[in-house]
């Protein structure tokens, strides 16, 4: 096992870097919506080019101090399996939410106009710009078709960030994981944003939720129906996660060849001989 390196700044510098980095996600993928949906700029397509780019920027904004998890279903599934330290699955998590939260506010705050304007009651009409809703709102989709749709989105997450940052495998070179895996998010919402609108990330869901909230969005946690839909983006990415990670390792990882003196980082998956992790979420 290589030699472990120690962040400047020990856990601190870490929640640190995985606050920014969730922060530059959610600037991007919260904003771009709030665009569409308030300004009637843009479309599906740009929705998902823009979550993608915000999952890149953010994974090279903390990639290097904190591995850039930038998701509660990553980091967590990353404990289960790759020997991320159990202790900090919690504080990286509330950092992830924490910087969700920050960014939708900013968001809010400057859309302000736009949104009053589209939708002066606030209500269900854009609530869209900040969280999921089953089948975005408006399509025949019910709770549990979600629920089912989450499971599945998170786990295809999470199997390919372990197979696209796996050292073992073919990972790609120059540091490009963060591009490949901006790109995983831009194919995710193409071919899975239908039902749930693919949140694959309970920091993305929720942070930007509860910001809705307290700034007039009197019906946030609820769906379309009114059931109190708040809990299905938080739990389902969880399992999802676990899930997707375990069929990685059990399908592939574990028959991947092993190079002899391979630098093996807890929760920090090696890419080209250098010590650095990258994943994301929007997602």
């Amino acid at each position: 096992m290589a030699a472990r390196w120690k962040v400047p700044g020990g856990l601190a510098g870490e929640l640190a870097a995985e606050f920014a980095g969730t922060m530059i996600l959610i600037l991007f993928g919260v904003g771009v919506v709030a665009q569409v949906a308030g300004g009637g700029i843009g479309d599906h397509d740009s929705i998902a080019w823009a979550w993608g780019l915000g999952v890149m920027l953010g994974v090279y904004v903390a990639g290097r101090v904190s591995g850039a998890h930038l998701n509660p279903a990553v980091t967590i599934a990353l404990a289960a399996f790759k020997g991320f330290s159990w202790r900090k699955v919690l504080p990286y998590s509330l950092a992830q939410f924490l910087g969700a939260f920050v960014a939708a506010l900013i968001v809010r705050w400057n859309y302000t106009e736009v949104l009053h304007a589209a939708d002066p009651g606030l209500t269900i009409k854009t609530q869209g710009v900040f969280s999921t809703l089953p089948g975005n709102g408006t399509l025949p989709v019910g709770e549990w078709g979600a629920f089912r749709d989450q499971i599945i989105g998170t786990a295809i997450l999470l199997f390919l960030i372990l197979a696209i940052t796996d050292a073992a495998g073919t990972p790609p070179a120059a540091n490009l994981a963060p591009v490949v895996i901006g790109l995983l998010i831009v194919g995710i919402g193409m071919a899975w944003g239908t039902d749930a609108g693919y949140a694959i990330n309970p920091a993305r869901d929720f942070g930007p939720r509860l910001a809705s909230y307290f700034t007039g969005y009197g019906g946030a946690f609820r769906d379309q129906t009114g059931y109190l839909y708040f809990w299905i983006p938080i739990v389902a990415p969880v399992l999802g996660g676990l899930l997707g990670a375990g069929l990685y390792q059990a399908l592939v990882g574990r028959f991947l060849p092993k190079e002899p003196g391979e630098p093996e980082e807890p929760g920090r998956i090696p890419q080209n001989e250098t010590p650095e992790t990258v994943e994301a979420g929007r997602g």
